[in-house]
């Protein structure tokens, strides 16, 4: 694994509202001797049961879910800029058609059950504690289900504990 430091989910000084929401994110899962991982823009993190936590939401057409679900551990593996092109190919790209990891020449190691890319800049390991499915009838702003979802298919809200972070 490269260079990685490990630090505490509180000593954490990156934003993550851009973190997320600008830089994306490789959540990345194993199943068996598999892994798979996609691009995500939506998630946070905060504080819940005493834990500090990560929340993303996942497609139920997404291969990457099946990846997740079979798993308890999980990573958010975010990386600079130069990283573009990799992460928006991991984005349009599904697992079930190739090996996204193998094309991009990128390298996963192992940390704690949790697939980490290798050169990503900070890395949360996670933890599965929660998933569940959405449910339409639990918008309160109806105008959400047109403008994200119309026929498509909902997400698995997941909350994981952030077991620790890597930072280089």
């Amino acid at each position: 694994m490269s260079n990685f430091k490990t630090i505490s989910p509180e000593e954490l000084q990156k934003n993550p509202f851009h973190l997320i929401g600008k830089e994306w994110m490789l959540i990345a899962a194993s199943k068996g001797d598999k892994t798979n991982a996609m691009t995500a823009s939506w998630g946070g993190v905060g504080i819940m049961w005493n834990k500090p936590v990560a929340y993303i939401a996942i497609r139920q057409t997404r291969y990457t879910k099946e990846f997740v679900d079979a798993s308890d551990k999980l990573s958010l593996n975010f990386f600079g800029e130069n990283f573009r092109k990799e992460l928006a190919y991991f984005g349009k790209v599904s697992g079930r058609d190739e090996d996204k990891i193998a094309k991009t020449g990128m390298k996963v190691s192992v940390n704690d059950d949790a697939p980490v890319f290798d050169d990503a800049e900070t890395v949360l390991v996670c933890r599965k504690l929660f998933a569940q499915r959405y449910d339409e009838n639990s918008f309160v702003d109806k105008s959400l289900l047109d403008t994200y979802y119309g026929k498509e298919s909902q997400h698995t809200f997941y909350i994981v504990e952030i077991e620790k972070v890597l930072v280089k």
